[in-house]
C-alpha cells in the first residue's frame, strides 16, 4: 500500500498532496502496529515554567513563546530574520557549508519551538557545556558548526561570519533575556526504552508503510520543482553521516517516535508523532540508522574518555 506523489496527479496543491500522503502511511501503519486510535502529539505551548537552572523542579515564573511578528519590535530584527531564514532554508542559503540535503529545521521541529522536537529555546542559555561526545566544553558557535560537520555533512562557518551571528541572534531571540541562571522547561528529547532489542526487517516493514510516502523508497527524501528541500533523506549520501546524532539507534527511535508522521488529524486536532510504539521507533529506527551514508573522518576524536553509547555506529 505504498503510494507515491505520481500517484496523485490530478492534486494540484502540494499541502493537499502531502495530508492525503500522510493519511495513507498513519493507515499503514496502524495495521502494522496494531494501534486502532493513534493520539498524535499535541505540543503547541504557548506557555511554559521557568525554572532554576540548577534545579527544574522549582518553578519560579512563566515563558511566553514568542510571535515571529514580534521579531519587528527588535532593533536587530533584520539579523533575526536573516537567522530564521537560514535555519528553514540551510541549503539553499549556504550550500559551500551543506553538503546533504539538509536544513537545520529538518531535526528542529516548527522553527526549534516544539518540545520534544529538539527546540532551541534553551540554546542561548545552554552553551558553553561540555559535551561528551567530546569530552570538551563547546559554546554555541562551536555547538553549530558541529551539526555543519555531521548533520548538514558539510564545513563550518566562520565563527564571525555573518551567518553564525544571525543563527545565535535567532536564538537569543528565542529565548526571550531569559537569565542565564534560568531554563525554560522544555525538554529536547522523549524518553524511548534503550533495553529493546531493534528488529530491522520489521522496521523496513514499518518504514515503508510509514515513512516512504515523504523519505522514499530508497531514503532519498523528496524536493521540489526549484530542488528545494521539502522531506530530507535518511540515507545516501546526501543525507546525514555517520557523525550524526541522529544516525545512532536509540536516539533517532526517540525523535522519530515523538516527531513522526507529521502533520496528523486526529478528532478534529493536528499534530504529530505519538503514533508508533517504542518497539515501532526502534524497530523503524535500526533500519534507517544502519543503511549507507556518509563516512565522518572526525569521529576517531569522539568519546575519549570512553563511554561510548551502545547505538553507536563507530
Amino acid at each position: 500500500m505504498s503510494k507515491r506523489l505520481s500517484d496523485f496527479p490530478a492534486v494540484a496543491s502540494l499541502t493537499l498532496r502531502r495530508a492525503v500522503l500522510t493519511a495513507i502511511a498513519v493507515a499503514c501503519a496502524v495495521a502494522i502496529s496494531g494501534c486502532s486510535d493513534p493520539k498524535p502529539a499535541e505540543r503547541q505551548a504557548t506557555q511554559l515554567d521557568l525554572v532554576t537552572a540548577d534545579d527544574a523542579n522549582e518553578d519560579i515564573g512563566t515563558y511566553i513563546l514568542p510571535q515571529d511578528t514580534a521579531i519587528l519590535d527588535e532593533p536587530n530584527a533584520d539579523e533575526i530574520f536573516y537567522g530564521k531564514r537560514l535555519l528553514n532554508e540551510t541549503k539553499r542559503l549556504l550550500p559551500d557549508h551543506v553538503g546533504a540535503s539538509m536544513n537545520c529545521n529538518s531535526c528542529h521541529i516548527s522553527q526549534g519551538k516544539v518540545p520534544l522536537g529538539d527546540p532551541y529555546i534553551n540554546s542561548f542559555n545552554d552553551y558553553p557545556r561540555v559535551m561528551p561526545r567530546s569530552g570538551t566544553e563547546v559554546d554555541l558557535e562551536g555547538r553549530i558548526n558541529g551539526c555543519f560537520q555531521r548533520s548538514m555533512n558539510g564545513t563550518p562557518l566562520d565563527r564571525e561570519s555573518p551567518e553564525m551571528l544571525a543563527m545565535i541572534a535567532y536564538m537569543e531571540w528565542l529565548a526571550q533575556s531569559t537569565p542565564d541562571s534560568q531554563r525554560v522547561d522544555i525538554r529536547n528529547a522523549g524518553e524511548i526504552d534503550t533495553s529493546l532489542v531493534p528488529d530491522p526487517v520489521r522496521g523496513e516493514e514499518l518504514y515503508m508503510a510509514q515513512c516512504a510516502t515523504c523519505h522514499g523508497d530508497n531514503g532519498e527524501g523528496i524536493k521540489d520543482r526549484r530542488g528545494d528541500i521539502v522531506f530530507p533523506p535518511l540515507w545516501g549520501e546526501e543525507s546525514f553521516n555517520i557523525g550524526a546524532g541522529m544516525a545512532r539507534t536509540y536516539k533517532a527511535a526517540a525523535f522519530v517516535k515523538y516527531n513522526m508522521p507529521m502533520g496528523i488529524q486526529t478528532k478534529g486536532l493536528w499534530g504529530h508523532g505519538n503514533v508508533l510504539t517504542d518497539q515501532d521507533a526502534v524497530d523503524v529506527a535500526e533500519y534507517f540508522t544502519h543503511k549507507p551514508r556518509p563516512d565522518f573522518p572526525g569521529k576517531v576524536n569522539d568519546w575519549p574518555s570512553g563511554n561510548k553509547p551502545k547505538d553507536a555506529r563507530y
